[in-house]
């Protein structure tokens, strides 16, 4: 039986890779891009809520400032509005930074 390896394929020498998170995790005061909202299987409707207030792929998002203690709500600015969010809704948009990008 041939058995098959994968293996990650480096990043072009001089290449900047900024790795994805989700804003929750996100500092402050950084820009970053959304790349996927993630299903939560707690609350199915998460996902699409998230979409429709507009966080989707390709907007730019900024964690503004956070709640006192434990960091909830997180006030964000996504495209022109200003949300506050949850842990729970922020962990459920993975975002890329926006080292490369001219931001």
């Amino acid at each position: 039986m041939r058995r098959e390896t994968f293996s990650t394929p480096e990043p072009h020498p001089g290449a900047h890779v900024v790795p994805r998170e989700s804003l929750a995790q996100a500092p402050t005061g950084k820009p970053f891009v959304v790349k996927q909202v993630l299903p939560d299987p707690q609350v199915p409707e998460r996902a699409r809520q998230l979409e429709e207030i507009g966080f989707y792929p390709g907007e730019q998002v900024m964690v503004m400032t956070r709640g006192i203690p434990g960091g909830d709500p997180l006030v964000v600015r996504v495209g022109q509005s200003t949300f506050a969010l949850r842990g729970a809704e922020a962990a459920c948009i993975q975002v890329e930074g926006t080292a490369g990008r001219g931001a």
